[in-house]
């Protein structure tokens, strides 16, 4: 299980993060899309560090929300 941050970027597209590994970046043109094109991303970033022999880092990302 990983933690996403998604957020609208400066181009009309959302834009999907997994702070636990890094540069694990995706977009969609609506949020269910960048939701589903994260998913592949993690996925695929696990398999290669997996397939390099490298170890997989834990999630270790704790998100705080409040209003300004």
């Amino acid at each position: 299980m990983r933690q996403v941050i998604i957020f609208p970027g400066e181009d009309r597209f959302w834009v999907a993060e997994c702070p636990s590994l890094p540069g694990c970046v995706s977009q969609g043109e609506t949020r269910e899309t960048a939701i589903s094109n994260i998913r592949e991303a993690i996925a695929a970033y696990v398999l290669a560090l997996q397939d390099d022999g490298l170890p997989v880092p834990e999630e270790h990302f704790d998100a705080l929300l409040f209003a300004v």
